[in-house]
């Protein structure tokens, strides 16, 4: 019953949540795409601002997402 009490202020906050996953499996996926590297860092970061992440688990996010940056950054200059 309290769920559904707190549903209108926990609701959109777990759909930022879910939203910021969801981009993160999409990016695992395509992890040659730059943009999409850089949105789901932008998606996290929002979730962390938004204080659905704890910062442990958005620092260890953020670090692998910007080493796969870094990656793709390395190998698009390496093959110029």
């Amino acid at each position: 019953m309290l769920n559904l009490l707190l549903l209108p202020v926990t609701g959109p906050l777990s759909g930022v949540t879910w939203v910021a996953e969801k981009l993160l499996e999409q990016a695992e996926g395509e992890t040659n795409d730059l943009e999409v590297l850089q949105k789901q860092l932008l998606a996290l970061q929002l979730a962390f601002d938004m204080g659905e992440l704890d910062e442990d688990l958005f620092e260890a996010q953020e670090e692998e997402l910007l080493l796969a940056i870094e990656d793709l950054q390395i190998q698009a200059s390496e093959e110029a």
